[in-house]
């Protein structure tokens, strides 16, 4: 495949219930044994093991931040077990926990963000991802006002410190396109990127409502591909760029999509890693880079699933998605990225938790 899209650039990641192993699997050298491109990042990667093994919850999005003093911050989504791995959908909460080091254990400390009736996350509060920017604390999100996914949208809530008070939004930051549009459906799993530039870069990944047919004559909805919106200022309307999406697989057939992106900016470069769902697979990460953030790389292999880095108990039948890592977060540490935070099914409670893999430089 050659470049996603040729366009013009823009004019204006407790070690309990998994017994972890390294990398054997899998040759790593420029593909593995499947054929698909391996990046330098995937060769890094080693497993921590699992955390926030929570009784009576499913624990998902696990987003790190260090504060002043070296603990690391995590924010991250959980929902009672009771309504089981649907529950995030109208039922999640935003909480925070704490640890010494990103390898020792995280502790709950509180939920910072609950569903709120009336507002545009009503029925969920899900997706964070944490960001220090501009002297400030800033947790973008995602809510819903009717636990469904045509109403998801993205805020923003930020605070002066990791320990709140949080400043919590009435609106949300980014709304969906026109009817028909690629982006009508929702606007959901943000990725924020303070550009070089001094301008605010917010990726969304989006779908469309309506089914469409493509020049192949293949008819796909609901085909998940990512957009672009920048401001001038943090919490300034944002606006789209007039050709998006910048990340469309849809052209490559059998439904090719992706989601869960996060993106970084290193050695000159705009990095992005999300979870891929069709393109090699539906069980491992792409990695991509790009000069402008506009024109991407062809993927490669970002990560592998759980067997990869620990051996677990058989699948049990009320997890679909047991295997997966999902909803890829970084710790940065002085601009350079140093553990990947995930989270997976499956865990100590056999719901689902965090789970954590060192960036071995």
């Amino acid at each position: 495949m050659e470049d996603i899209h040729r366009r013009n650039f823009i004019k204006k990641l407790s070690l309990t219930g998994a017994v972890l192993s390294f990398p054997q699997t899998l040759a790593f050298g420029q593909k593995d044994q499947l054929n698909n491109p391996v990046s330098d990042f995937a060769k890094q990667l080693t497993p921590v093991g699992r955390i926030l093994e929570t009784k009576g919850y499913y624990v998902w999005c696990n987003s790190p931040i260090y504060d002043t003093d070296g603990n690391v911050h995590v924010f991250y989504s959980r929902w009672k077990e009771e309504f089981g791995m649907g529950g995030w959908i109208h039922k999640s909460e935003i909480a925070h926990a704490i640890a010494d080091s990103p390898e020792s254990p995280f502790e709950y400390v509180e939920t910072i963000l609950k569903p709120r009736p009336g507002l545009f996350d009503a029925t969920t509060c899900h997706n964070p991802t944490i960001h220090f920017v501009d002297g400030k604390y800033c947790l973008f999100y995602m809510g819903n006002s009717n636990g469904k996914t045509n109403t998801k949208r993205i805020g923003l809530a930020t605070a002066d410190s990791l320990t709140g008070p949080w400043s919590l939004p009435d609106l949300p930051l980014l709304e969906v396109g026109p009817t028909g549009s690629w982006d009508d459906h929702c606007t959901t799993n943000p990725a924020f990127l303070k550009h070089p530039s001094g301008a605010y870069w917010l990726y969304y990944k989006s779908w469309n409502t309506m089914e469409y047919e493509q020049a192949n004559g293949q008819k796909i909805r609901a085909n998940r591909k990512y957009g672009l919106a920048i401001a001038d200022n943090l919490e300034s309307p944002y606006q789209k760029y007039d050709q998006n999406p910048v990340i469309d697989f849809s052209s490559e057939g059998n439904n090719k999509q992706l989601e869960d992106a996060y993106v970084w900016y290193e050695q000159g470069k705009i990095k992005l890693i999300a979870r891929d769902m069709g393109f090699y697979g539906h069980d491992v990460g792409l990695y991509f880079e790009s000069e402008d953030g506009i024109q991407w790389s062809n993927p490669k292999i970002a990560y592998y699933p759980v067997n990869h880095y620990a051996t677990e108990p058989p699948a049990p039948k009320h997890l679909s998605r047991y295997g997966r890592l999902e909803r890829p977060q970084l710790l940065m540490k002085n601009g350079k990225p140093e553990y990947l935070f995930t989270t997976s099914q499956g865990g100590k409670y056999m719901t689902a938790s965090g789970f954590v893999l060192k960036i071995n430089s």
